[in-house]
Order: structure tokens, then C-alpha cells, then sequence
């Protein structure tokens, strides 16, 4: 069975709470907006696009069991002011506000239209909450498979595996499922092509620790946990052929923090562009190669040229 940090259906959404990673699997029914909220500001669920997913699921749950309204305008404001509630749960979380404006605006079109009616507007928000979460595991396959290629294209044209490197946790229990970051990882596996993974702690949340391990164990791939300050080590000394790292949020840092070292010349952030923040980027360094999606199709792109 996949590993799901989010399971829904019509009227139902159930999060795993991540607290209790990895001693305890355990789910929790979000029934609410106001839950949604408590979850996401306790951490029990975390990663930019799962935050985004659990909060305008909720939503669509209040939604389908009639909350909002009476009338058009009462719909729409009440779907608006539920979406800027959920914003400031996790302010950071780039996917949540993106999403919430998309929903809102969506509410607002819908009711504008001639004949609208408040079941139309009901409708169309939770059938557009519902397309997110599909659309985020379909793009995350695509950016694994499409990441797995560019890496061994790069890392290794002969043939043969490689051994990668991760930090933080961008697997499926930040996402909808299969991850982006760990999805290379899972489809390099998937392909036979990867011969050890590193994840690192990720101090001080110990996301990796937490997270990452356990999801590297529960899939049965071969890797290791290490402590952030062995990274260097397993570079030099393991045969580490990249880095994929996780980047809910590249902005300014993210050529900096993909630096290369002289045991491994390149890293490879994979974040959705849901996610990226392009116009705070700083000219980007010549080593840096980027796989993400953009405007609903992945892409690689060297970040020698952007496109």
C-alpha cells in the first residue's frame, strides 16, 4: 500500500498526524476548517503542498455538508474569509496562499455566472480542491521520473547507479503522495538505478530523522540516516554522485545552498512550481541545475539559461 499522508473522499479527509512519526501511524479526521487550522499550525501535517491540499480539503468538506451562505454573496465571503483563516496557519507556506486566492477567485467567477446558484459555487470550489490533489500526485510522478532521468543522464551516461543524497523531507508525507525531491529518489529505485540514499537529520526539526527514514524504510529502498554535519564525509567517501534536495521555497538562497563540492558538482533542486518563487531569485550560479514543473507540464532546466 502507498504511503498517504492525506486520505479523502467526498465529505472525508483524514490526515496522518506526523508527530507521531515513526513510532506511530495513526490517522486523524479533519472535519473542518478550524481543524484543518489546528492541524496544520501543530505540525501534524507539513510540506507547502500538503498544507495547501489538507486546507482547501477542509473547506470543501464544510462545503459538501452545507456550510456558507444563505445567498451568492454570503457563499462567496464565507468561502474567502475560511481560505484567509487558513492562510495564516502556516504564513510561510507559499502553496496555501497561492491556493487560497486560486479557490477564492473561482468562488467569486462561479457566482458571477448568469443562473448561478449557490449548489453551482458549492460545486465548482470542491471540484477544484479535488483537481489540486490530483494534479499534485500526477505532477509529482512526472517530476521523479523526469528528475531520475536528468540525474542519470548527468551523474551516470554509462550505465550503472548512482548514490544520492537528501535533506529535509519532500517524500510523500509533504505532498500528495510519491513526493517531489524523494520522488527522484523513489523512481531511481523504481528504475533499479539507485544504489544507496543518504537522508540527513535536519536539525532542528528532524524532519529527516522523522520523516524521511521512515518513508525510505516503509518503501524498502537501501539508505542511510546520517547527522546534517556528515554530509561532507558521505561526499567524500561514499561515492555520493548528487545532492536532491528539498526546496518548498527557492528564493534568493537557493544558489547558494546548492553550492557544489568537489565530491559531488551538482545538485538538483526538484520544487513545484506552486511552490518556486521565481522573482526573488538571484541571477542563478552556473552549477545549479533545476528540475520543477511550470504552467501544468515538467520540465528540466539548466539554470545556465532559464526558459
Amino acid at each position: 500500500m502507498a504511503l498517504e499522508a492525506i486520505r479523502y473522499s467526498r465529505g472525508s479527509l483524514e490526515i496522518l498526524d506526523q508527530l507521531l512519526l515513526p513510532q506511530h501511524s495513526r490517522y486523524e479526521p479533519v472535519g473542518s476548517v478550524r481543524q484543518a487550522w489546528e492541524a496544520i499550525r501543530a505540525m501534524k501535517v507539513r510540506g507547502a503542498p500538503a498544507i495547501a491540499l489538507v486546507g482547501c480539503l477542509s473547506l470543501a468538506v464544510e462545503l459538501q455538508a452545507g456550510a456558507g451562505g444563505p445567498g451568492l454573496a454570503a457563499l462567496v465571503a464565507f468561502v474567502r474569509d475560511a481560505l484567509s483563516f487558513l492562510v495564516t496557519a502556516r504564513p510561510t507556506a507559499v502553496n496555501m496562499a497561492r491556493a487560497a486566492r486560486h479557490l477564492a477567485e473561482t468562488a467569486a467567477l462561479e457566482a458571477e455566472r448568469e443562473g448561478a446558484t449557490e449548489e453551482a459555487v458549492r460545486e465548482r470550489v470542491i471540484r477544484c480542491a479535488e483537481d489540486m490533489l490530483e494534479k499534485d500526485l500526477k505532477d509529482n510522478r512526472s517530476i521523479g521520473d523526469l528528475g531520475a532521468r536528468h540525474l542519470l543522464e548527468r551523474a551516470a551516461p554509462g550505465g550503472g547507479k548512482v548514490t544520492v543524497l537528501t535533506h529535509c523531507n519532500t517524500g510523500a508525507l509533504a505532498t500528495a503522495g510519491y513526493g517531489t525531491a524523494l520522488g527522484v529518489i523513489r523512481s531511481l529505485h523504481a528504475l533499479g538505478r539507485l544504489d544507496h540514499a543518504f537522508c540527513t537529520e535536519t536539525r532542528p526539526y528532524n524532519q529527516g530523522a522523522r520523516l524521511t527514514a521512515f518513508e525510505l524504510v516503509y518503501e524498502q529502498i537501501p539508505a542511510t540516516l546520517i547527522a546534517d554535519s556528515m554530509a561532507a564525509a558521505a561526499m567524500a567517501h561514499r561515492g555520493v554522485s548528487g545532492q536532491q534536495l528539498s526546496s518548498w521555497e527557492p528564493t534568493a538562497w537557493l544558489p547558494t545552498v546548492t553550492r557544489p563540492t568537489r565530491w559531488a558538482p551538482t545538485s538538483w533542486p526538484s520544487p513545484p512550481s506552486t511552490t518556486a518563487s521565481p522573482s526573488t531569485w538571484l541571477p542563478p550560479a552556473p552549477h545549479v541545475t533545476s528540475v520543477w514543473r511550470r504552467a501544468g507540464r515538467s520540465s528540466s532546466r539548466s539554470a545556465q539559461g532559464r526558459s
